[in-house]
């Protein structure tokens, strides 16, 4: 299969990166392209938006599938062009592709099949408008009709603040001609998502979620960007929030395309706000994958994206198979001091090898170009480090590890990708599920392993210091309320003795996972078989001496978990393949030292 990709940012970048992997693709090329992109595809000096010289292309190279990238080339015909020529397009066509060149038309089509959105007025009269947003006299958001790179919102807390927005884009015309007509509609609370499917007309299939960070300034403060940074999944899409985004929004909207002669065929990117209540409205659509957001999804999917877009674009997505990976994963974009104002080009990037060797980590270049051999800056938005880890947290910091280590004069990233994730895991963390209790405060050095293994792996513990005989009442207590403060499984360490399981296991039904502690002169064996030894029907699983011991607690813990929650399961999965690839790795690090005639340990 020859595959052309049309476009040449960060988003362009993931998609080639993807495509060249699939055995299906023969010949890639990406029009115009960047320099991260060598070694993938064959770049090809044509501008996105020049319809007739992409055609020309085509024809040339007898392309069987092309896969648009940005919005303009979409808005301006693209898709239809190429179908006329018998060429198939990953990309809905002009009509459809209204939805994200016209903020008015998606607003009156959302009217027309009752999709909730925000209340709205459209205005082509600046005076009108003004006039409008000064009586209305609360906050508003006011935006260009037209296509602005991401940059056409602005959220006005003060009158004032639309007033002058409403100058900006009508009058001004700092955004072009796109801000000839706005759109004014009510300000929404809640919490943003990215939503995106593949559709082709009739198969609609869900992609994970996603969420975007528009704002330039950590915190999400200051004006909004094309986008710097995003995460998958989404934590604030439950299950239930995503079924009803697809019921009251994206199946509404693609039928009602399908029902005015627009039948949707490609990627509908729906930017979705999320109340209190969980229910889902709709802030904008787009027509194609949304940029940072295609960066970390490319990461997670693990089928053939060559495969599955030539059978969206021949009408046969029911035919596909998609599977994703479990893991999340985060884009962090580095940017031009400046942007999203003026800006300069030409600046050294270094360091980019170094971030490249980082594990799990990809770079796309969104805005770079070769000047003399050298990689410099040539837009607003230049990298997106991405990158794939065993949770969240483990993902972001391995995307930032790689940030660390590239320069240019004037860079800027924000420093808070995923942070709302990140406090969704605090929130939900209130409630522990297991219990660590330990007989002495000398114990914590051991046991806090296993605490350490259940943070990692994403599960909520407690840790608490209970002597079976110095504080027995208190051990009793907290065994005897363990399961109505949510508690799931004890893990109890001790030494001597080591009565503490015990007493756990005797006041609760819950699960008990007992450590024994080296802490005696028999070095632990009184402790491991004090533990060992429990009567008939008041069971404690024991493991191996301290701090391995506590440890191996922690995966047994999680493992009784996993039970009733896939998600862990899925983390404990990859887990045991972080391990495989540990060992793996040390494999290889001992085979390259022996042959280089180097000491492996230091």
């Amino acid at each position: 299969m020859k595959v052309l990709v049309i476009g040449g940012g960060g988003r362009e970048h993931a998609l080639v990166w993807k495509l060249a992997q699939s055995p299906l693709v023969e010949d890639l090329y990406c029009a115009p392209g960047n320099p991260g992109m060598a070694g993938e595809a064959v770049c090809v000096d044509i501008a996105g938006d020049d319809l007739p010289a992409l055609l020309a292309f085509a024809k040339e190279k007898a392309i069987d599938l092309a896969v648009v990238g940005p919005e303009l080339p979409l808005t301006l015909g693209l898709a239809d062009a190429f179908a006329a020529e018998g060429i198939l397009v990953a990309g809905p066509s002009q009509s459809a592709a209204q939805l994200e060149g016209s903020k008015a038309f998606a607003k009156d089509l959302m009217k027309k099949y009752h999709v909730p959105t925000a209340d709205y007025r459209v205005f082509d009269n600046p005076e009108a408008a003004k006039d409008y947003v000064r009586r209305a006299g609360r906050r508003l958001v006011v935006k260009a009709d037209g296509l602005c790179g991401g940059k056409g919102v602005l959220l006005c807390a003060q009158p004032a603040e639309a007033e002058a927005a409403c100058v900006a884009m009508m009058e001004t015309l700092e955004f072009g001609s796109a801000g000839c007509r706005v759109v004014v509609e009510e300000w929404l609370e809640g919490e943003e998502a990215s939503f995106m499917v593949f559709s082709d007309g009739q198969t609609i299939l869900p992609l994970p979620t996603t969420q975007d960070h528009k704002a330039i300034g950590e915190g999400d403060t200051g004006p909004n960007t094309g986008g710097m940074g995003a995460y998958s999944p989404a934590p604030v899409v439950t299950p239930q929030v995503a079924e009803r985004i697809m019921e009251r929004i994206i199946r509404p909207v693609i039928n009602g395309l399908a029902a005015d002669g627009a039948p949707y065929k490609g990627v509908l990117y729906a930017g979705v706000m999320i109340d209190k209540e969980g229910n889902p409205f709709v802030l904008e659509f787009n027509c194609r994958f949304g940029d940072p957001e295609c960066q970390p999804l490319m990461l997670r999917l693990e089928s053939d994206l060559a495969d599955l877009l030539h059978k969206l674009a021949q009408g046969r997505l029911g035919e596909a198979v998609v599977k994703w990976s479990p893991r999340p994963t985060v884009c962090v974009v580095l940017a031009s001091g400046g942007y999203p104002g003026p800006f300069a080009k030409g600046k050294e990037i270094k360091g980019l090898e170094q971030a490249c060797l980082c594990r799990g980590v990809v770079v796309f270049h969104a805005g770079t170009a070769l000047k003399n051999g050298k990689l410099i800056t040539n837009g607003g938005r230049v990298l997106g480090v991405t990158a794939i880890g065993d949770d969240i947290r483990d993902a972001i910091e391995r995307a930032y590890e790689a940030v660390d280590h590239i320069s240019w004069e004037g860079m800027y990233c924000r420093r808070d990708i995923g942070h709302r994730a990140l406090a969704r895991l605090v929130q939900e963390g209130r409630r522990p599920q297991v219990g660590v209790v330990m007989g002495s405060a000398s114990d914590w050095e051991a046991m806090k392993e296993a605490v350490e293994v259940l943070r990692v792996l994403g599960v909520r513990a407690e840790a608490r210091v209970l002597s079976a005989h110095r504080t027995p009442q208190q051990a009793l207590e907290y065994a005897q309320g363990a399961e109505a403060r949510g508690l799931k499984v004890i893990i109890a360490g001790a030494g001597w003795a080591a009565h503490l399981a015990g007493v756990m296991a005797a006041n609760t039904t819950l699960p008990v996972i007992g450590v024994p502690m080296p802490s005696s002169p028999l070095q632990g064996m009184d402790a491991l078989l004090s533990t060992v030894q429990m009567p008939a029907g008041v069971p404690v699983a024991t493991v191996a001496l301290g701090a391995g011991g506590a440890r191996n607690a922690g995966y047994l813990a999680a493992q009784m978990l996993s039970l009733a929650d896939p998600a862990l399961a899925e983390r404990l999965k990859a887990e045991r393949a972080r391990m495989t690839r540990k060992v793996l790795d040390a494999d290889q690090t001992l085979s390259r030292r022996a042959l280089a005639g180097e000491p492996f340990f230091e």
